[in-house]
């Protein structure tokens, strides 16, 4: 008697294809858990603090005095809230630095409010009057 040798090979692409099934169905799952992190992220990190952390403190420093970028300690004095809004969301022409995809629109209004109207600067500093 002779024994069917296709039977082996079936039953190894049947179990490579509920593999693949099965592996698929685990992405999909620790994507959309993933994707549910980030938005629980995104909605407990709209203080400006944070927002100023997570996109801007490399460049412009921990307390505003510059260093890459310029320093942001009286950027309300020298623009509105209306210019500083849209540096922050479009980024500067020319520049190849400040390029205007480090913050959301929405990141970028409550990022400008809060420079603006001081609340960003003296936080733990005294004044140099």
């Amino acid at each position: 008697m002779k024994k069917n040798a296709v039977i082996p090979f079936a039953l190894i692409a049947l179990l490579g294809i509920v593999a693949m099934v099965v592996m698929s169905g685990v992405g999909l799952s620790q994507m959309d858990q993933a994707e549910g992190n980030e938005s629980e992220d995104t909605e407990e990190s709209m203080e400006p603090e944070d927002i100023y952390q997570a996109n801007c403190m490399q460049c412009h420093g921990e307390n505003l005095e510059g260093g890459t970028g310029p320093n942001l300690q009286d950027v309300g004095d020298r623009y509105s809230l209306e210019k500083v809004q849209d540096i922050i969301a479009n980024g500067v022409e020319g520049s190849n630095i400040m390029t205007g995809d480090y913050a959301t629109n929405e990141e970028a209004e409550i990022l400008a409010a809060w420079l603006v109207e001081g609340e960003s600067g003296g936080e733990g500093e005294e004044s140099e009057e």
